[in-house]
């Protein structure tokens, strides 16, 4: 009997190896399919592993975290959200919106606005991927953003500036309303910062 349980963990090793590029690769093809089926909350570090047949202890060893499998799976970002709020908030809160759009489109057009038409396209195909949409932008970005600026009303300004920001994203990177669509970060900067920035930090009532 033990021979048969060494012989049969033997075969797996040999199958998918821990810490293996299959097994990471795994892991974000399962991480994908299960956020968009259950959003962020109801998406779990044993559930993903599990389809992706692989040890749940794999998530910590290749993303740090289910924050971390997130962001690089779904919304393909070189950072975890809690990293990007740490460099937004890494300066004076009066500029908060100019890093803010600058620092989104630096993203987008790295991607060719790839990854957030990949977000919005999912949206529109699958009802659950509008949970991971707004769990990022509402839950993980601007509410934790405005936590630190002592705003008022902040859920309602966490929607407002999410607004700006998915909206600039669907005409510049889905539906390419030219101008917008191939105007240089500088101008896209200047025109929209300030919006932002009083949804942010100024007077909404």
């Amino acid at each position: 009997m033990m021979d048969g349980v060494s012989e049969e963990a033997g075969t797996k090793r040999r199958g998918r190896r821990p810490g293996g590029g299959d097994t990471r690769a795994a892991l974000i093809d399962a991480a994908r399919g299960v956020f968009a089926e259950s959003g962020y909350d109801g998406a779990t570090v044993r559930g993903i592993a599990q389809r992706a047949g692989v040890d749940a202890a794999m998530v910590n060893h290749w993303f740090g975290s289910k924050e971390g499998l997130f962001a690089e799976a779904v919304l393909q970002l070189p950072f975890t959200p809690h990293e990007l709020v740490g460099e937004l908030l890494d300066g004076d809160v009066d500029t908060l919106g100019e890093r803010l759009v600058r620092r989104f489109l630096g993203i987008w057009d790295a991607a060719g606005g790839g990854t957030f038409a990949a977000i919005v396209r999912s949206v529109a195909s699958h009802e659950q991927a509008t949970h991971v949409l707004r769990d990022f932008f509402i839950r993980y970005v601007f509410s934790e953003v405005l936590r630190s600026t002592g705003s008022d009303q902040q859920l309602f300004r966490a929607t407002l500036a999410a607004s700006q920001m998915i909206g600039l994203g669907m005409v510049r990177y889905v539906a390419k309303f030219e101008p917008l669509a191939s105007a240089d970060v500088d101008t896209v900067v200047t025109a929209i910062a300030p919006n932002l920035q009083r949804y942010l930090t100024g007077k909404i009532d």
